[in-house]
């Protein structure tokens, strides 16, 4: 998804979310900042090495836990959105890609890094103090935005942390994207939050971000190279 197709999606969500496209565009200029102040960035093509025909991609949904239990993921690539990383970890998976807003579980987030989970970055608003606290801790970062790209801060569409590590691997050469933990119910799971302890009945912004991410999602398996399909346990 190009800037051009992103955009009327983008501009509905501002409207929807009440979200600031000037403060957007800001997070993505100190994204961009931090990342030529680190020097420990990556460029899209190195990510792309990284990403094979099958991609993985785990939500932080309640049916995570058990599909991690029950599935084998060794034919592809990992890619954990935020909190699902430290549901991966507790079951002994190292994602081989992070797609982080930098909202889920810092520690474990830099566990992975550091064990050589790739990051990407997303910059929005919302984010700027934890942007300027946290990209300094991690290493090969590629950062993303949700307005204009810039020469190093991409827009490969989505919204979500989950729905954008789809469009990820599909802009990132996957020919399958498989989604695990991508539940769009009643409850959300408590890797979302740092402070979920539990599963937690959903709230009203979350459902807001969850029906944006389905008609993304459903924008992409109609109009994306990959065949996507989601994977769910047992009941």
């Amino acid at each position: 998804m190009n800037w051009e197709e992103w955009k009327p999606f983008y501009l509905r969500i501002v409207r929807g979310m009440g979200y600031s496209i000037e403060e957007d565009r800001k997070a993505a200029q100190i994204l961009r900042a931090l990342l030529l102040e680190g020097d420990d960035y990556i460029l899209r093509e190195e990510l792309a090495a990284v990403v094979g025909r099958k991609a993985y991609v785990f939500g932080a949904g309640p049916s995570l836990e058990k599909a991690l239990g029950e599935f084998d993921f060794s034919d592809g690539t990992l890619i954990a959105a935020d909190g699902a990383t430290s549901a991966l970890l507790e079951n002994g998976f190292v994602p081989d890609i992070i797609v982080t807003d930098l909202d889920g579980r810092i520690s474990d987030l830099k566990i992975a890094n550091d064990r050589g989970s790739f990051m990407v970055a997303h910059a929005h608003g919302d984010n700027i103090d934890k942007l300027t606290v946290y990209v300094p801790l991690f290493s090969r970062i590629l950062g993303t935005t949700q307005t204009e790209p810039l020469d190093i801060v991409y827009n490969f569409g989505g919204f979500t942390d989950g729905d954008r590590a789809a469009f990820l691997a599909e802009e990132l050469g996957a020919r399958e994207i498989v989604l695990i933990g991508f539940d769009f119910g009643e409850t959300v799971g408590r890797w979302s939050k740092p402070g979920l302890t539990a599963h937690s009945p959903i709230w009203e912004s979350k459902r807001k971000k969850f029906k944006f991410a389905e008609e993304l999602l459903e924008w992409l398996e109609k109009n994306g190279r990959a065949r996507v399909e989601y994977l769910r346990p047992d009941p």
